[in-house]
């Protein structure tokens, strides 16, 4: 388990919020979360970020009540960590549908920007991932499971912010 570091996220954030005052709409520090569910996953996707092919996330509805986490909404932040628990981004929520697993298409998975970035490398990487997730959860997975599917813009810290 990746345990976060909350103190360097609030400050990451308070930065954010100091050199754009006006730009958030958050009334709360977002959640500083991670992709994947191990370090190196999360290490791996962060990069994927960094490097600038990934501008797409997509997580099981499921995943945030039982986080007891609010869904994400356009505008909304979250705080990406790296595989140590590290606040390395901030990231903006730009687009976001919600339906099953298998309503992605191949725009989604490219932007993804993980794999080959097709819609059925996606589908079989995230069936993975999901069946292990479903599992920790005490769920059954299946592909009727309902997905939020996130475009995002990176707009912290300055030398990685999306232009």
């Amino acid at each position: 388990m990746i345990r976060i570091d909350e103190a360097a996220a609030e400050r990451m954030w308070d930065d954010y919020r100091r050199a754009h005052p006006g730009r958030h709409t958050d009334t709360e520090s977002p959640p500083a979360e991670h992709f994947g569910d191990s370090p190196e996953m999360a290490d791996e996707l962060l990069t994927e970020v960094l490097d600038g092919p990934k501008r797409a996330t997509a997580a099981l509805v499921a995943e945030f009540a039982d986080g007891d986490e609010a869904l994400p909404r356009i505008g909304s932040h979250w705080i990406a960590c790296d595989g140590k628990g590290n606040p390395r981004l901030v990231l903006r929520s730009v687009e976001l549908r919600v339906g099953p697993v298998t309503s992605v298409d191949e725009a989604f998975a490219y932007d993804e920007g993980e794999g080959e970035r097709t819609r059925d490398w996606w589908l079989d990487a995230h069936r993975g991932y999901w069946q292990r997730i479903c599992t920790k959860m005490g769920l059954d997975y299946d592909d009727s499971l309902e997905v939020v599917f996130e475009r995002f813009a990176v707009v912290w810290p300055p030398e990685h912010a999306d232009a």
